[in-house]
């Protein structure tokens, strides 16, 4: 049985790690999970757990860290303002 408790918590680990090489990334909770979904084959229901477990223990960095994705700009929002700067801009 110790076997067994000792692979769970690696497997634990590694998905833990795979979470914070996401936050690297600047990925959401969605977006983690079905980056390790489809990378990693981890279900999403486990990263979704591992994830509300460490933003539980993690309150004040999770917060901090979902207050400045909010502030990115997305991709989409990025390329308009983009666009709205070159019609201003007369070449």
């Amino acid at each position: 049985m110790s076997d067994h408790n000792s692979s769970q918590a690696s497997y634990i680990h590694l998905v833990h790690h795979l979470i914070e090489e996401c936050i690297v990334f600047n990925m959401g909770k969605e977006e983690c999970m079905d980056a390790l979904l489809k990378h990693a084959n981890i279900k999403p229901i486990i990263t979704s757990t591992v994830w509300k477990e460490l933003a539980k223990e993690n309150k004040e960095f999770f917060e901090a860290y979902e207050r400045r994705r909010e502030e990115i700009p997305t991709e989409k929002e990025t390329a308009r303002r983009i666009q709205d700067l070159l019609s201003r801009t007369s070449i």
